[in-house]
């Protein structure tokens, strides 16, 4: 046998130390594959709703206004009930004062109905 060098006795300990690396930290990352089979997105803007999504929201959209005016509607007749039977309860107890006496009943019930007029008025417009 030949007697080995310096330089062969450095290199041979390091060759097991540089597999053992190439095993622990390359070799994995090259086991990782990006799923080629699954495109990108074709989406540039993560935001922009997709068009069937534009149709649902504007169908429910459209509902819901409808919803809402079929409400509005209905509180409209109900307010305009309960305005007309305070304005008559107010007729009524205007005919049993007399002329020189109102009582605080009459003036709190025409207080009532001017609000409740108000509020008539701003469901009927509407809500612009």
């Amino acid at each position: 046998m030949r007697a080995l060098t310096l330089c062969e006795v450095s290199v041979r300990p390091r060759l097991p130390v540089w597999t053992l690396f190439l095993c622990v930290f390359a070799l994995p990352g090259f086991a990782q594959k990006v799923n080629p089979a699954v495109p990108p997105s074709s989406r540039t803007d993560i935001n922009q709703p997709i068009a069937g999504e534009d149709e649902a929201r504007a169908r429910i959209a459209d509902e819901m206004a409808k919803r809402a005016a079929k409400e509005r509607v209905a509180a409209l007749k109900h307010d305009t009930d309960r305005l007309l039977k305070l304005s008559v309860e107010l007729k009524k107890s205007v005919d049993k004062s007399d002329e020189n006496v109102l009582s605080l009943d009459v003036i709190k019930k025409a207080e009532e109905i001017e609000k409740l007029a108000r509020s008539v008025k701003d469901k009927m417009k509407g809500p612009n």
